[in-house]
């Protein structure tokens, strides 16, 4: 590999030269993006760790500043990641804005716009459904989306775009059921209604997953022959523990999942799922109940999730997505932090396979630049 720079004191210029010298020509190197990608989730070795991107919008527009470019598609190419993640044109109603700012987005949840400084969110800042009482009424709501809202032939095109320059590995993402349907509820309420009223509760997460799967069914009509891998989501943990007994995820939201990961196992796609903090004690069930090809994001601070005993466990069947420190590593921790960490990852995660780097969560706007190119500069090998 060519010799890394110090990334303290490189300027724009000897960046993008350094990156174009070592990822600038991804159609002559021994595998493409996308046969790299599908090698490791095959849980078999590629010539290299493949890497993906993901960060808030002041993370891209940071990197995109320092390297003097506009475009995000040059900046994931500059940045030798493997993946793209393409989402089809919405062409649906616009938002409901309400009166304090606040609107109704895509999904039918009141969000607002929350900024902390250096990033910014959108934040829930009401639920619709609180007050309602019964499935009826869940199911007659008229803010349920409905899959005539996106354009499904612009994935077609997007896909060529992303493509231009190689292959590159292509993930549509489906969405969230257990969050999508709190998010309309309350989590607290939510929470309560499993003991209270588990119907109506249950039949909030069923409109999503049949809303998930009339999308994906869509999207598949069109760009079947498009689409590498889907992913999936609910964060059901914190950072020391689980939300809900396991016996209790069982009983309640994974049978969603199930719903919907079986019609996603009738495409030859792989599946990623998403589950931030202490999932450990369901990783077993992630794999033989939820059938997961991919588990993202591996919060390597959170209790019990220990990289090298989640690797040498369940590598043989698993593989993972993330684990680059966000909480110190990234923002608060030195260039060589950083590249240790990586290095680390890619040794413990990548060997024989399996393993897609990157954060264990979107990069925070506050995550100094010289770190994040740091991160996708370091050596990739296993």
């Amino acid at each position: 590999m060519t010799d890394i720079p110090d990334w303290n004191k490189i300027s724009p210029e000897e960046a993008k030269g350094w990156f174009a010298n070592r990822f600038g020509t991804p159609e002559k190197e021994e595998m493409t993006p996308r046969q790299r990608v599908v090698k490791s989730l095959d849980l078999k070795a590629p010539d290299r760790v493949p890497f993906d991107f993901w960060g808030v919008p002041e993370t891209w527009d940071s990197l995109k500043k320092f390297l003097k470019i506009d475009d995000n598609n040059e900046l994931l190419e500059i940045l030798g990641i493997d993946l793209r993640v393409v989402k089809p044109d919405y062409t649906g109603p616009d938002p409901e804005v309400l009166d304090d700012g606040s609107f109704y987005n895509v999904w039918g949840s009141v969000r607002k716009i929350v900024k902390n400084g250096s990033s910014s969110y959108e934040e829930y800042a009401a639920y619709p459904l609180a007050e309602f009482q019964t499935t009826s009424e869940v199911e007659q709501w008229n803010k349920w989306p409905d899959s005539s809202m996106w354009d499904w032939d612009s994935f077609i095109t997007k896909v060529g775009k992303a493509n231009k320059k190689a292959p590159y590995h292509i993930r549509y993402d489906i969405g969230g059921i257990f969050e999508s349907a709190w998010g309309l509820y309350g989590l607290d309420k939510f929470l309560m209604g499993f003991y209270v009223n588990p119907k109506l509760v249950c039949s909030i997460m069923e409109c999503y997953t049949d809303i998930f799967i009339s999308n994906f069914r869509s999207l598949m009509s069109k760009a079947e022959h498009l689409v590498d891998m889907v992913y999936t989501y609910d964060d059901v943990a914190t950072q020391d523990g689980l939300m809900i007994s396991p016996d209790m995820w069982r009983q309640y939201i994974l049978p969603f999942h199930q719903k919907l990961n079986k019609v996603i196992r009738e495409y030859d796609v792989k599946l990623m799922y998403h589950s931030c903090g202490a999932v450990r004690p369901l990783i077993p069930a992630f794999i033989e109940e939820l059938d997961i090809d991919v588990l993202n994001p591996l919060q390597p601070r959170a209790k019990g999730m220990d990289m090298a005993f989640i690797k040498e466990t369940y590598g043989d069947k698993l593989s993972f997505h993330g684990g680059v420190d966000l909480q110190k590593t990234l923002p608060f921790g030195s260039v060589e932090d950083v590249q240790n960490e990586v290095s680390n990852l890619c040794h413990t995660l990548g060997k024989g396979g399996g393993y897609i780097c990157t954060s264990a969560h979107y990069i925070q706007g506050d995550v100094p630049v010289r770190n994040i190119l740091a991160l996708y500069g370091q050596e990739r090998s296993f």
